[in-house]
């Protein structure tokens, strides 16, 4: 009985963490494809891990990388929310982004923890036959 007590505990403290995380990682994305919208490659920059910041040096990098490899990001039609998980590593949320044509695209981004908060460390492709939405 003492163990149920301490677990529920945890669980229960650890809900709202996981809560607000989940909040501010979809406010990070949010944000970021808002500033690509606007073609504002610079505060879109600003949402980029450092490790991302520094492999593409300068907004105007990083913004053609986007236009060309992730088009449905620079223009979505729709973006959804779908899966969020805390790992070790950091938290994953993945999304489905339906482009200008109404191609349905999954994706899931990486977000990472820094010093200036939580930044996006990455953007995969999830082939839509492994993905449980």
């Amino acid at each position: 009985m003492r163990i149920f007590a301490i677990l529920w505990f945890i669980v229960i403290l650890g809900s709202p963490l996981a809560a607000g995380e989940k909040e501010d990682v979809q406010a990070i994305i949010n944000g970021q494809i808002e500033a690509f919208q606007q073609d504002d490659f610079v505060a879109a920059f600003t949402y980029a891990s450092p490790s991302i910041r520094s492999m593409f040096g300068t907004p105007e990098n990083f913004g053609k990388m986007v236009q060309r490899g992730y088009p449905m990001v620079w223009r979505p039609k729709d973006v959804r929310f779908l899966d969020f998980e805390s790992t070790p590593a950091g938290l994953i949320q993945s999304l489905q982004i339906v482009d200008q044509s109404g191609k349905v695209h999954y994706l899931r981004y990486f977000v990472v923890s820094t010093s200036k908060g939580w930044k996006i460390s990455g953007v995969q492709f999830i082939n839509p036959a492994e993905f449980s939405a």
